[in-house]
């Protein structure tokens, strides 16, 4: 597995500091986020996921919790829209750059709007995908909200 990623090097470049750990990813987990908190050891609101979704059309970046599922309407007014939905998985992969199971809210092809689950913020430390799958970057919730220019919201069912 290659540790240096579009995601890493963000990170690197932003002067941001991250611990880097890996775990055998199962594409075949029902829950992926779920099995990578599993993998870790870690808690899973610990553990974040980054989702693609599209607001009245428009692309974004979703930041939960692994055990968490996005309410599309709070998605929609974190973002000021009227509506939003799960991007399909070609075109977030096409737009991020990742495959699905390695997006990260970091290094992306191209920069999304980005929304941290406000949740995930009283953690001391949380985990983050870093670019690849079976790659997660440790780090403060400060940092994550930093590097990805994102806000926060209660965006959370």
């Amino acid at each position: 597995m290659a540790l240096s990623t579009p995601a890493t090097l963000a990170l690197a470049r932003l002067a941001v500091p991250f611990e880097l750990h890996t775990y055998t990813y199962d594409p075949d987990a029902e829950r992926v986020g779920l099995h990578a908190a599993e993998s870790l050891g870690e808690p899973p609101q610990r553990v974040l996921k980054t989702l693609i979704a599209q607001v009245d059309g428009k692309p974004v970046c979703l930041v939960l919790p692994s055990d968490r599922e996005a309410s599309m309407k709070k998605v929609a007014a974190a973002f000021g829209g009227k509506s939003a939905s799960m991007m399909p998985v070609p075109d977030a992969e096409r737009i991020t750059g990742y495959r699905v199971g390695g997006v990260s809210p970091f290094g992306q092809k191209r920069k999304l709007r980005t929304v941290v689950e406000a949740s995930a913020l009283q953690e001391a430390q949380i985990y983050v995908n870093g670019g690849q799958r079976g790659l997660q970057v440790k780090m403060a919730p400060a940092d994550l909200l930093r590097a990805a220019e994102a806000l926060s919201a209660v965006i959370v069912t």
